[in-house]
């Protein structure tokens, strides 16, 4: 037996030169050890410059001069400040004056797996994979900041951008988001994260009042943007469209001022969301740095005319005004925008990126169910596979409100299939159901429906009828049911967990006419897929996975890629069992008040002892591991020091695989509140059949504090802490107990 050590730093340092054909992309794309924090090397610079600029060129770089950039000062060589949309990848061109496309044949972009699909990945170094190539697009597209990434809290299944958020866990949010934001920042590009804070809903999202106390406000959902800018350096935040605690999120003193800059000691710009500004002197001396917005002309910008006029009424003075300037020149100068010889120039769909997006792809998609080891498919005898459904087909690159990717690459299931399979295996295909809607005004903002698009749920006979000869007349039938980015959507939050289009009713008839039948749902939320799971014994979670998404899904039902993903949320067996909608705290009106506290996700579900269809973190694979000889380097810990707790993994089944540690904390005794357990370390590791590593995990024993609302900082409470180990929040391993002195 080898036996084998996994070391563990908190930056991946990855050399991704393997997937990279020019030098240009070599040098670039080489994670770093340590953030560029931003420099003050250009403070005199910036200071000369402001000193001649007049007071109309100063407040024409405070707000947007084209949909998608501030303006810069030509005769200063001070450039625009160009933004790119890009959750999925660098958007396409926007005309400089509306919505439309500005029609370029050259702005063709890799189409990036969803954040909810990096999340699944579980590995930090595939987010700073995907943030290092989405910052080489940025590049080639001559862009200066990046729209992303997005790391709101998933607070309810229901969301309309859960598939653009990452997960329902401050940690798992933190150690992703960092990582994709160094990796992207190392190729002179900012990244814009959002959308701070508090926007958990897109229910009334323009001006519902968000009520969180402060405990669960810095437990829950600010420890990434606060990882974000400590430990990412990140460039620039964008401000959210909702209120909090009365004030507009891009005029909040507390959020902006007080917490963000004051606090975390933020140098970089506050860009507000499209069209979140709400008044002009208020938000500039509240700490907004950008207004960007639509559809009216730019000189109504808050920042624009309005602010001219207040300045010299002397309601704003002009060293107030270059405050923001110097803000903005100095991310210019950070990533080279200004005086950059050597700005990295970049590449954009290029068979490396297209690579990246499908090693991404390739280690999101998780197995939640797979009786009879009928995975993976074993082609032996199989003569005709029938391939059922109208997610087989569908592109999810473009569509829905919001940003999608103009591509020229996107492999559905069904041609990943077609690219895979032998070709003596014959594929009948079956769309089974129809994508139909009673009412759909795509792309009016906050107006797809009042919750939701509303679909049209019965099937139609003859494609029903269709399907059902496919499978019967199969060896074996795949299938592909689920979303679609039409229906899971910006502006929209869904009003119910329920399968669309009426697939629920398709998936038991196919099932029934062919036992041998495989489930493949292709989502970005959760969905109420309890029923499927009781009637399919193999079932399969991908997601709006990319330029690649059908050739990483077909490879894991080959057997090619052992799928190794782990859900980033709590998959509930229904919508009442989830924490916002058990405390009836979701949508809320004017206002919304967050009841369940610090117990969102997992953290409800084990605390309230309520059984999830899945739990968070969990994910099977085609090969089985034990965990054994758990331990700690010590038992006894202060304050300042770092637990090593290590376990040994061992493969124990026949093929190689990928299997995620996470280690859970719990304290007993506690005298707070607390949950029954929280994530706060894990390692992914490759481990091949029989061979065991030794994975070390550490935890620094401040990330064991409770937010003290009475003495405002964070606390470690002293006494014993147990250490849960296992692969689920729901399927502990081992356990091992510290003492925090």
């Amino acid at each position: 037996m080898k036996n084998k050590i996994i070391t563990l730093s908190l930056f991946v340092s990855l050399s991704f030169a393997g997937f990279h054909s020019n030098a240009q992309a070599v040098k670039s794309t080489k994670l770093q050890e340590t953030p560029k924090s931003l420099s003050s090397t250009y403070d005199t610079e910036i200071d000369k410059l402001v000193a001649q600029m007049t007071l109309e060129e100063k407040i024409g770089m405070l707000h947007g001069n084209t949909m998608f950039s501030s303006g810069g000062v030509e005769r200063l060589g001070i450039p625009e400040l160009k933004m790119a949309d890009g959750p999925l990848g660098v958007r396409e061109e926007i005309s400089r004056n509306n919505w439309s496309a500005a029609g370029w044949t050259n702005d063709f972009a890799t189409y990036y797996p969803a954040a909810g699909a990096l999340a699944a990945t579980w590995d930090t170094g595939l987010a700073g994979l995907f943030g290092s190539s989405i910052g080489q697009e940025m590049r080639a597209r001559n862009k200066d900041m990046l729209l992303s990434p997005a790391i709101n809290i998933v607070r309810t299944p229901l969301g309309g951008r859960t598939y653009e958020y990452m997960t329902e866990d401050p940690f798992l949010n933190k150690k992703m988001a960092v990582s994709l934001i160094v990796g992207l920042q190392n190729n002179d590009v900012m990244a814009c994260v959002k959308h701070y804070a508090a926007n958990n809903q897109e229910t009334n999202r323009d001006f519902v009042d968000v009520l969180i106390d402060e405990r669960t406000l810095r437990e829950i959902y600010l420890p990434a943007f606060e990882a974000a800018v400590k430990e990412a350096n990140a460039y620039s935040i964008m401000g959210a469209y909702n209120k909090f605690r009365g004030d507009y999120l891009c005029e909040n003193d507390y959020m902006l001022n007080k917490i963000l800059r004051d606090e975390w000691g933020f140098q970089g710009v506050v860009v507000s969301d499209w069209a979140a500004v709400h008044s002009t002197v208020k938000s500039l001396k509240n700490g907004l740095d950008i207004e960007m917005g639509t559809p009216k002309p730019f000189k109504d910008f808050f920042f624009a005319d309005k602010l001219i006029a207040a300045a010299k009424a002397g309601e704003v003075s002009e060293a107030e005004i270059d405050i923001h300037v110097k803000r903005i020149l100095k991310v210019l100068f950070q990533v080279k925008a200004i005086g950059g010889k050597d700005r990295i120039t970049g590449s954009i769909a290029t068979e490396a990126h297209y690579q990246d997006a499908y090693k991404i792809a390739a280690e999101s998609i998780v197995l939640l169910k797979n009786e009879k080891n009928a995975l993976p498919l074993q082609l032996d005898g199989v003569k005709t596979i029938a391939v059922i459904g109208n997610n087989a087909t569908k592109k999810n690159a473009l569509g829905g409100f919001g940003a999608g990717v103009k591509t020229k690459r996107e492999i559905t299931p069904l041609e990943g299939l077609k690219n895979r399979l032998p070709n003596s295996i014959k594929i009948n295909y079956a769309e089974g159901y129809l994508e139909r809607y009673e009412k759909k005004n795509k792309g009016n903002l906050g107006n797809i429906t009042a919750n939701g698009p509303v679909t049209i749920d019965q099937l139609d006979a003859a494609k029903l009828q269709e399907a059902i000869e496919a499978a019967k007349n199969s060896d074996v039938a795949i299938v592909f049911a689920g979303s679609n980015r039409d229906y899971e959507t910006e502006a929209s939050d869904r009003s119910s967990l329920k399968l669309p289009f009426g697939q629920e009713e398709l998936i038991q008839k196919i099932v029934a006419v062919n036992p041998r039948t495989i489930v493949v749902m292709v989502a970005g939320a959760p969905f109420d897929i309890d029923a499927v799971s009781k009637k399919t014994s193999t079932l399969i979670w991908s997601w709006f996975n990319g330029s690649e998404g059908g050739n990483a899904l077909a490879d894991v039902l080959l057997g090619k890629v052992n799928p190794s993903g782990k859900l980033p949320w709590t998959m509930p067996n229904k919508i009442e069992d989830s924490s916002a909608h058990a405390t009836n705290s979701f949508p809320g009106d004017k206002s919304v008040t967050y009841s369940e506290g610090i117990l969102v996700g997992y953290r409800w579900f084990d605390t309230k002892k309520v059984t999830p269809l899945y739990p968070f973190g969990y994910g099977l694979s085609y090969t089985s591991f034990a965990f054994n000889n758990v331990k700690t380097d010590k038992k006894i810990y202060s304050e300042d020091e770092t637990i090593q707790v290590s376990v040994t993994v061992k493969n124990i089944g026949k093929v190689e695989g990928k299997e995620v540690v996470q280690v859970y904390t719990s304290k007993s005794d506690s005298k707070i509140s607390r949950a029954a357990q929280e994530l706060k370390g894990f390692q992914k590791v490759d481990v091949k059949p029989g061979d065991s590593c030794i994975v070390p995990i550490h935890i620094p024993v401040k990330e064991l504090a409770y937010y003290n609302v009475e003495t405002k900082k964070w606390t470690v409470e002293p006494g014993k802490y147990t250490l849960k180990i296992g692969n689920s929040s729901r399927d502990i391993k081992q356990e091992v107990v510290v003492i925090i002195k």
